[in-house]
């Protein structure tokens, strides 16, 4: 069995929320970070990812998630003695989001932070709606993650509500507008939580660049 095959289909848990960053969890193993504009589908990506449909709370309200939220396989939760070979962290939604103006601007200072000061963050999932494609607030943190030097990959997202030749041709025009961004991953992977389609492909993404 391949080592995506492996890490993913064991069963997988929540193990805390981080409201700030005093609270992150020692720097251990390596994480897998999924941003993207708030409603853009992160939480649902992510239980299809692990096959668990309510690991992540999703919600149709954009700004459900406030918080990081890690996830480790189930086996690693407790112990120091036996680190997790991965963590997957799902982040608070940018951009637009129902809730005071105040605490939106706590989240996206709490995602910026994180982005620019953990370790062992390997790699930056950044979820784009498949509908609407790169909005100017993704540009930003695309332009944040090449300062910072931190890997990323385009990731799109409900690829099942577009044509085929839509999706096939926002791909092409994805990678064109990242070509000469420097901590870009030259490839896009789109994806459907709903159909199923892309997740394969993103699981052999991750397993690579944990390597």
């Amino acid at each position: 069995m391949s080592v995506e095959a492996t890490v993913f289909a064991q069963p997988w848990v929540f193990i805390r929320g981080v409201p700030s960053m005093k609270f992150l969890p020692p720097e251990g193993p390596p994480e897998i970070a999924f941003a993207g504009r708030s409603n853009v589908g992160k939480s649902s990506l992510i239980n299809a990812l692990l096959g668990r449909k309510g690991l992540a709370r999703t919600s149709n309200t954009p700004g459900r998630t406030q918080e990081l939220n890690y996830f480790v396989p189930d086996g690693h939760a407790g112990s120091a003695d036996d680190l997790p070979p991965m963590a997957l962290v799902d982040m608070p939604g940018y951009g637009y989001a129902k809730a005071p103006k105040e605490t939106v601007e706590q989240w996206t200072r709490l995602v910026f932070d994180y982005l620019r000061g953990r370790v062992t963050l390997k790699r930056v999932y950044v979820l784009i709606d498949a509908r609407h494609g790169l909005k100017a607030n993704d540009e930003e943190v695309l332009d944040l993650l090449d300062k910072a030097a931190v890997s990323y990959q385009i990731v799109l997202t409900k690829t099942d509500k577009i044509k085929p030749p839509a999706a096939k041709r926002l791909v092409a025009e994805t990678l064109e507008k990242i070509r000469r961004r420097p901590a870009a991953f030259p490839e896009v992977v789109a994806t459907s939580s709903e159909t199923g389609s892309g997740l394969d492909e993103l699981r052999l993404a991750i397993a690579l660049a944990l390597n």
